[in-house]
């Protein structure tokens, strides 16, 4: 996609946790390894742009992870928020706001998306110091992060359970 403004533009990151793994793409253009992602359209909301931008780069299709507030109503529709924002430098005079969104697999067979990766896979924890080229601090703190926030817990029934962080049990 084009910039919608010379100066900045709205993209969004997808972490997509299963298994205790995270889905990362090397880039081919930017030859690092990154989360799926991508520029919000004009016609899109970042929900649309991240479930679009997901299939487009890994043929999967994914549900973002979140609390919708109940508030739709006519003429209005409540969006997950994103689970972090941030902001990076592209060149000397263009900057993203990047919206950060967790998700998970819904359906769909991996895919790489040749013209622009080199290569998908999904990652462990421990794969993301060995990666290669290396990953960038952020996006490691990243993918840890996600991967946190759905680590398995085995309980006395042998069956995994999402484990709730200490943010979502005391405000």
């Amino acid at each position: 996609m084009a910039h919608i403004h010379e100066k900045i533009d709205f993209t969004v990151a997808i972490f997509v946790v299963q298994d205790a793994k995270i889905l990362l793409i090397h880039h081919r253009k930017l030859d690092k390894w990154l989360p799926l992602g991508g520029h919000i359209e004009l016609d899109e909301d970042p929900e649309i742009a991240a479930v679009r931008e997901a299939k487009e780069e890994s043929g999967l299709d994914v549900e973002l992870i979140g609390e919708r507030p109940p508030t739709t109503e006519t003429g209005t529709r409540a969006l997950i928020a994103p689970r972090f924002l941030d902001i990076h430098r592209i060149n000397e005079t263009h900057e993203h706001i990047g919206m950060i969104y967790w998700a998970r697999p819904k359906q769909g067979a991996l895919a790489l998306a040749e013209a622009e990766h080199h290569d998908i896979r999904w990652c462990s924890s421990a794969d993301l110091d060995s990666m290669q080229p290396p990953m960038s601090n952020a996006v490691k703190w990243y993918c840890r992060k996600a991967l946190r926030k759905w680590e398995p817990d085995v309980g006395a029934t042998g069956k995994c359970r999402r484990v709730l962080m200490r943010e979502e049990m005391w405000p």
